[in-house]
């Protein structure tokens, strides 16, 4: 009888031991993880543990209870998962762990948002009476909603309209030199990398047929006017990360002319001025420091107008 007491005393004395070294193992795990900043252990950890709250069985937590091979076989199985995130660890290429400091700059997001459409007009008792009327009726008044907004967003950055047109026009005349000069260096600061690549393919197709372009911007213009105002978000969580993209209708007399290889006027007259509608799209970072305004796409007007 005393032997079997003895036996049994030591069969608690080891289970008891497994436990607490179990126990201790988990906290230092825990504890290695947080000051590691070690997300892999960490979750995995908190993961095994408590996914569905099902990691240790309820009974087993109510009478505060371990097992000497529960406890063993979860020492094992965090010392496998301790050394996979290690090795994970290890085996992280340099180029992967210095891209992790480094935080990727937008420059353009390389597409026009919400391209400008005219609305067709539609029967005042359409828009009263029928279901397609008030869907009309809202839409419009979401376009107008969105243009109010970016407008608004503009103006808080301490731009004015008056501002914005004569900046528009400036680079209206810059770029149009730029591409009748075939100056492809310059041009690319004045617009967008997408809108660069379009304009590179015209200059060389043009190049090609023509040896010289001769463009003259009459001014002032004769109309300047916003057709549409869009906001572009690049991070959700920061309202302020975001571009403006204005599409703006420009109304303005020109003076053309493109001559051949021996210097033939074979297109175009430089003493005439005929009126032409453009549509042009600017973008610019409302984030970034040192932003400017550039091109970053052009809509084709319903028509060309003459005077």
């Amino acid at each position: 009888m005393k032997r079997f007491q003895l036996e049994f005393v030591r069969t608690l004395y080891r289970t008891s031991q497994i436990a607490h070294e179990s126990s201790s193992y988990l906290l230092r795990s825990y504890s290695t993880s947080l000051s590691n900043g070690s997300d892999y252990s960490f979750k995995s950890f908190n993961h095994h543990l408590y996914k569905g709250h099902n990691g240790f069985h309820s009974d087993s937590v109510k009478t505060f209870t371990l097992r000497s091979t529960m406890a063993s076989d979860l020492s094992i199985f965090m010392n496998h998962e301790r050394m996979l995130s290690t090795q994970t660890q290890v085996k992280t290429p340099p180029a992967q762990a210095k891209m992790r400091g480094t935080q990727l700059s937008i420059t353009s997001p390389g597409f026009i948002y919400e391209p400008y459409k005219p609305r067709v007009k539609i029967p005042f008792w359409k828009r009263l009476f029928t279901k397609s009327g008030w869907k009309r009726t809202k839409d419009d008044m979401m376009l107008e909603v969105k243009n109010a907004y970016a407008m608004a967003k503009l103006r808080k950055k301490g731009y004015s309209k008056h501002q914005v047109y004569n900046d528009a026009v400036k680079m209206y005349k810059e770029i149009n030199t730029l591409i009748a000069n075939g100056d492809k260096k310059s041009l690319r600061k004045a617009v967008t990398e997408k809108m660069f690549s379009e304009l590179k393919n015209e200059i060389k197709q043009r190049e090609t047929a023509l040896s010289k372009v001769y463009w003259e911007l009459v001014e002032p213009v004769v109309k300047i006017r916003t057709l549409r105002a869009r906001l572009i978000g690049v991070d959700k969580k920061d309202t302020e990360k975001v571009f403006c993209q204005l599409t703006l209708e420009v109304l303005a007399k020109q003076k053309f002319e493109a001559y051949d290889s021996k210097g033939a006027v074979v297109a175009g007259d430089k003493n005439k001025e005929v009126l032409v509608r453009d549509i042009w799209v600017f973008e610019k970072s409302l984030f970034h420091s040192g932003a400017y305004w550039r091109l970053c796409g052009r809509i084709s007007p319903d028509a060309v107008l003459s005077p």
